[in-house]
This record gives structure tokens, sequence and C-alpha cells, in this order.
């Protein structure tokens, strides 16, 4: 099997080459023009799709987006290009090459409202740019017709980059006391975990096409950020004693003690049953994978 990965310096990115690699040949690309001459830079569509056509690959898997959610608000055009043009214009390809397309979409495309884990089928309705061009991007690569997987998650994280865990301990050891968001629920997620459910599911799909589709994939578990934050520290502490965490307090705050261009989704929880049930998995705690990644960055 050949496959062929977008966005391989991104967090999800960069796991999915080593989730991958088992499953058959990864011809990984990122912004960069490879050595080989192939372009995965979504800001020129035309080299991707000459990329996708030169490797002809059984799978192809785009770990690219427009993340930056306020910035998205003073771009949308940028964020409507590589979070719903530039996908609509591979799954395109793939459904030519009869074969599978792998995106991965985010919570960002419902309004938030309720308590309620979100599922597969419930009415959409995003409150930012973001969110309306990441449900573009689902509703263009369902319309190419061909063999696809959309993996929505949320909160997602990596030991490699930047991540809220890695902020909270940095701001932990320089000021008395955090402020943090109590009103927004979610599952922090692993880019390890994605990357390990995504090449499951790819095995799986090579027997059985038919499950393919639109699945929700989060780690098990719901809390806050402000909770999040909380266990963060308390686990580093454990972790590492000699760490110097000054914070002695964090404070409960709501959203709109945080303004910001974007709106976020107070409820971000996302049901999971449908993906555990087709592909026969048990997604973990999310607790499990904050504290495997906090061993490897402290």
């Amino acid at each position: 099997m050949k496959i062929l990965l977008l966005g391989k310096g991104g967090q999800v990115g960069w796991e999915l080459q080593r989730s991958l690699a088992p499953l058959g040949e990864v011809v990984a690309l990122g912004r960069a023009r490879e050595g080989s001459g192939l372009c995965g830079d979504f800001t020129r569509p035309e080299g991707v799709v000459d990329a996708v056509r030169s490797v002809r690959p059984d799978v192809i898997i785009n770990a690219v987006a427009h993340t930056a959610v306020d910035k998205a608000e003073s771009e949308p055009e940028l964020a409507r290009q590589i979070n719903a043009a530039v996908p609509g214009l591979l799954a395109q390809e793939a459904a030519r090459l009869n074969a599978l397309f792998v995106h991965y979409s985010t919570d960002y495309v419902f309004d938030g409202s309720g308590t309620v884990p979100w599922q597969e089928g419930d009415a959409t309705g995003p409150l930012s740019v973001y969110g309306r061009t990441k449900l573009e991007g689902e509703q263009r690569i369902r319309q190419a017709g061909g063999a696809h997987l959309i993996l929505r998650t949320s909160w997602v994280y990596a030991a490699r980059g930047g991540n809220f865990a890695k902020t909270m301990l940095r701001l932990a050891q320089e000021r008395d006391s955090l402020s943090v968001i109590d009103d927004q629920w979610g599952a922090p997620t692993g880019a390890d975990l994605l990357a390990d459910v995504t090449a499951h599911a790819i095995r799986h799909l090579r027997l059985h096409p038919e499950d393919g589709g639109l699945y929700h994939c989060v780690a098990g578990g719901e809390t806050t950020w402000n909770a999040y934050a909380a266990y963060v520290i308390e686990q580093a502490r454990q972790i590492q004693p000699a760490l110097a965490i000054k914070a002695a307090q964090i404070r409960a705050v709501p959203t709109s003690a945080f303004p910001t261009p974007a709106r976020r989704p107070h409820n971000s929880r996302l049901d999971t049953r449908k993906l555990q049930a087709t592909f026969g998995l048990s997604l973990p705690h999310w607790q499990q994978g904050v504290v495997r990644m906090l061993h490897e960055i402290l």
C-alpha cells in the first residue's frame, strides 16, 4: 500500500509518520518542496494536485489545517482555501484514483450549546470562520463521491510543539495565581491517539470499505480548561518534584473574561460510540494520555 501524507510537520502529521509506517510505503510532504520535487503547500493547490498525480497513492491523508482560530477571522479566504478548497480538490483526486481520503475535522462545526455530547448526525452551527471552513471542507469531501474517512476531534495536544499543558506549566512557574476558563467542556486528545486510530481505521477500511464516512474521535471522559490546568500542575509536581511551581491558586473564570476575535463553543463534548463500535476500539481516558505526555516533556 502506498500512502501520501500531507502535513508531516504538524503534531498529528508527525505522529502519523510513526503509526503509518507498518502499513506500507509512506510519502510524507510538508509545506516546503521536497527533494523529489513534490509539493505539499496548500497555498499552491496546483502543486499539491500534481504531487497526488505523481505519487498515485492508495491512501491520501490530509493532516493540514488552518488552525489559528482567531487569525482566521481576519484572513477568511486563506482559511477557506486551506480548510475547504484544497481538501475538496484532494478528495476529487482520490476519487479518480479510487483511493481512500482521510481528513480531520473539529468540534467547532457545532454551536457548542447544551451539555450532551455531539453525535455525528447532529445539526451543525459553527460560530467562527475556522468552524465554517472546516464544515465546508467536510461537505466538499462528501460531494467528491469517493471513499473517505473524516475524523472530528478536539483539544489536540502533543509532546512535540506548543500546547496548553506546556503553557500552563510555564505560567505556573512565573505567577502566583492563574485564571483559567471553566465553562468550556471537552476532552484533551493526544495526537498520538489520533494517529493510532487512523492507522487502525485504514487497515479496517481496506477490508471493509463500506464502513467509511464521518466519525467522532476524542479521548474518553470530559473536563474543563480549568480542571485540565489543575490536573497538569498536580501531575507535574508528582513527576518532577523539583519543578519550581509558584502558582498556589487556579481561579475559575468564564469565557467572557478572555475576549477573543473568534467565538469558542462551550460544549465540545463528542460522542465516540459509533467509532468504537465500528472499528472495535476502546478510547482511553484523557488523563492517561496527558500523564504520558508530561513524562515526555518534564
